[in-house]
């Protein structure tokens, strides 16, 4: 007779140590009518064979954060359920063989420290401390995290469970699920051999089985199951018991003491991705075949670095599949296709010291229908379709496994699964010297060679060899007039009687304005916090377009058509294959433009966030003038056709006017400068528009706009604010992000981005700071502020305004 109930209020596929993690918390939340359905048998797949590495430090803020839940959750994890879990504070050793890899430690020491989290920088000689028979000749210095850990990874699963049935919920194993039944955007129930079990809400948490089954219900979920190796030795007498685990990410290793052996794990340069096709439902406990000349490179490393491997037996050479993401990031969250599914997949090597962290937040978001904290680091929804092509998988994945490894260099570039998304002018742009870098599959010009410089990015945490160039274009702008390809910004088009109505429901801000005029808005969520961040022009009175950014693409555009009501009159295009978006930037744009068109674009015609259709060349092209760099500034709205003849009549009339070409590096330096906020990076859905200094996009004399309440609801509107930043040092550092500003050695918030401001020559962020009585003007002056990098402290120089022409005088010229 079958277990399997009728229904219930949560279902869960996957019984890996990410599922019962999912199903642990929401009984934790109170949701206790859970069923967890495994095809196999618990830990079956990837987390049976994992390694049980359990560390804190992640590459950001917020991940770190996660991880750093996890182990706290194991620590005691054995005593609430009596299941035993194998979990050993153990700590964690990271090696610099290179003074840019000690520099990337000491980096993520300081964001380490700003979460409360015990690190210690230490020396070579410290490291023999820990492990005595490491060969440190090359070794520059260490990072010590004593709170790292250790794991078993199946009896930490079997906790997990034996603690969500404690809390009501049903598991059962050798539950295959045969068919996910779905109706108008949601899924309804589903099959497997014992019956149909009906739901209301379905988590895919099916592992490196997740990608097919989201796609049999039309749900991209890119990742890819690749080869991964480690060896065991026979037992070693110089081992002692509790050795924290000991990593060379130089030499793509690390080393683990257990039960006197010693586990030896690599993410070598170049994978092995498997199963391309999808993964046997029977493929449970399953290996594959050795690969000892692929994994001999790692192995010769590892013998010149703990010597004593030469005389140890090996006891296990081991391969097993484990899923990877195309930017190595897991996926979480609800999916966009339905509004009932959430998943949690592609941890990519990482699922022990993720699954505590990424299952209570993502219980929180079930239980709340919106995330608990700002994810959009590991969002779905940051994804695209084209992503889950096997190609492209296969591809990236033979790249990403390497990389969590690799140097995690500023404005890294992907070199696999390139040349997704193209501008209609990408050759014109590289026969001028265009060095592309990639997002959301796009191909983007970051920065133009000038000179004898090499069309390549040379990395370091320092000035690149980009640098000056991205000088030139910054100057150009500042100076003359230089030209942006932005047609990777994707455009929607809202169109209907009801289509006005709908759109002041969604933006903060109101769009019910003269036809041409443009609006600059925030969509929030109901509590405030942003969701998007758009332009809005209104072409006629039942006709909007909306510009979106590159990244949150996707996002935006679920965002959109889910606040459309379907008895509503209002329709929503995605029509940024069809726009080519070019700017023109700078204090003689208005010149150039002149020049292009014979219609009138003086001030007096075309004023500052307002739109028309001109003529260029042959072609009718809505321009609207605006700028994201803080100069006077111009975006062109060119059907794609048209895109080549335009661009051609830019370079043309822009040739008496020396115009520049400018990449996504100056554009991102400029708006720093300005103070502009970037989603994703300076805001998301946990920061409200008054937080983050644009309370004046904000029209609460609208009477029922998204988030109002909330918004009205807030005492004080100052308690944590995005401020500008900028170091007073004669040769300070580079910032980029997560680094931690402290307030008369007061621990008060970290950067959100940072670059070099090249209009003002100083190193530049902006920072979200905290403090309960209001961070004000006031409060400002009357603090010393350094801001921690690498270890060091530098003084900054603190302020609400922009660092950059902050009465706006070169925007409106």
């Amino acid at each position: 007779m079958s277990n399997l109930p009728d229904s219930t209020e949560v279902l869960v596929i996957g019984g890996g140590i990410v599922g019962c993690s999912i199903a642990y918390h929401l009984t934790k939340l109170g949701i206790k009518d859970v069923v967890l359905l495994e095809q196999n048998q618990l830990t079956a797949g990837t987390t049976w064979h994992a390694a049980g590495l359990v560390g804190q430090l992640r590459a950001t803020a917020n991940l770190t954060h996660l991880a750093r839940y996890t182990t706290e959750l194991f620590a005691g994890l054995e005593d609430e359920t009596g299941q035993a879990t194998g979990y050993r504070r153990t700590g964690s050793l990271s090696l610099a063989l290179n003074t840019e890899r000690l520099e990337e430690l000491n980096r993520q020491a300081s964001t380490a420290r700003a979460f409360g989290i015990e690190v210690q920088q230490i020396s070579a000689a410290d490291v023999s401390t820990h492990w005595p028979d490491v060969n440190i000749e090359d070794v520059c210095g260490a990072v010590y995290l004593p709170g790292d850990g250790q794991t078993n990874p199946v009896d930490t699963t079997q906790a997990l469970a034996a603690g969500a049935r404690k809390g009501g919920a049903l598991i059962l194993e050798n539950q295959h699920v045969e068919k996910i039944s779905t109706d108008e955007g949601k899924v309804l129930s589903v099959t497997t051999a014992d019956g149909v079990i009906k739901t209301r809400k379905l988590v895919i948490a099916a592992g490196m089985w997740s990608r097919q089954l989201g796609a049999s219900i039309g749900i991209s979920i890119p990742l890819q199951a690749a080869e991964h190796f480690y060896i065991v030795t026979e037992p070693m007498d110089s081992l002692r018991s509790g050795m924290p685990t000991l990593r060379v990410p130089d030499e793509f290793a690390y080393f683990k003491e257990d039960a006197g052996k010693v586990l030896l794990g690599a993410f070598e340069p170049v994978a092995k991705p498997w199963s391309v096709n999808g993964v046997s439902k029977d493929f449970a406990f399953g290996t594959l075949p050795e690969d000892i000349d692929h994994f001999e490179p790692i192995l010769e490393l590892a013998l010149r670095r703990f010597p004593k491997l030469n005389t140890a037996g090996i006891q296990l050479f081991f391969n097993g599949p484990e899923s990877f993401t195309p930017d190595d990031r897991y996926l979480l969250g609800k999916v966009p296709e339905y509004d009932n599914v959430f998943v949690a997949a592609g941890f990519n090597s990482i699922g022990i010291q993720s699954s505590g962290g990424a299952g209570k937040v993502l219980a929180e978001w079930i239980a709340k229908d919106h995330p608990p904290m700002d994810l959009w680091d590991v969002d779905i929804r940051r994804t695209f379709p084209f992503q889950s092509n096997r190609k492209y998988l296969v591809n990236r994945t033979r790249e990403t496994l390497g990389l969590l490894y690799a140097m995690h260099w500023p404005y890294h570039q992907y070199e696999t699964a390139r040349g997704a998304r193209r501008s209609p002018i990408h050759d014109r742009l590289i026969d001028h010297g265009a060095v592309m870098g990639e997002l959301a599959g796009w191909e983007r010009p970051n920065w133009f060679v000038r000179g004898n410089n090499r069309a390549t990015y040379e990395y370091s945490y320092g000035k690149q060899n980009w640098f000056d160039d991205c000088r030139e274009e910054c100057l150009a702008l500042r100076d003359s007039v230089a030209l942006f390809d932005q047609s990777s910004y994707p455009v929607f088009y809202l169109d209907g009687i009801e289509a006005l109505t709908t759109l002041n429901h969604i933006c903060a801000n109101n769009v019910d304005v003269d036809t041409g005029q443009i609006v600059y808005t925030q969509w929030l969520n109901e509590r405030g916090g942003i969701e998007a961040d758009v332009t809005v022009t209104r072409i006629s009175d039942n006709r909007f377009m909306i510009v979106s950014s590159c990244a949150s693409e996707g996002r935006d555009f679920q965002w959109l058509t889910s606040h459309i009501d379907s008895k509503t009159h209002a329709f929503a295009t995605n029509a940024g294959s069809a726009i080519t978006i070019l700017g023109i930037m700078g204090p003689l744009s208005r010149d150039l433009l002149s020049g292009l068109t014979p219609d009138d674009v003086s001030d007096a015609a075309l004023p500052y966030y307002q739109s028309r259709d001109l003529e260029i060349g042959y072609a009718r092209v809505r321009v609207n003038r605006l700028s994201y760099v803080g100069e006077l500034g111009y975006e062109l709205y060119i059907p794609t056709e048209f895109a080549q003849h335009v661009y051609e009549e830019i370079l043309r009339v822009g040739a008496t006017f020396e115009l520049a070409h400018a990449g996504y590096h100056a554009m991102n330096a400029c708006r720093i400068e300005k103070g502009y906020r970037h989603f994703g990076d300076d805001i998301g859905d946990e920061i409200t528009p008054y937080s983050a200094g644009l309370g004046f996009a904000v029209d609460m004399s609208k009477d029922n706009f998204i988030g109002r309440s909330a918004l009205k609801s807030i005492s004080n509107k100052f308690a944590e604010k995005l401020v500008n930043i900028a170091i007073k040092h004669e040769d300070p550092p580079l910032l980029y992000h997560d680094e931690p500003v402290y307030a008369d050695d007061e621990l008060v918030g970290i950067t959100t981005s940072g670059m070099w401001g090249h209009r003002i020559n100083r190193s530049l962020g902006i920072a979200l700071l905290k403090h309960d009585e209001g961070v004000t003007k006031k409060w400002l002056a009357s603090k010393q502020f350094e801001i921690e990098v690498a270890g060091i402290r530098y003084p900054l120089d603190v302020q609400l305004s922009a660092f950059y022409d902050p009465e706006g005088r070169q925007l409106k010229g």
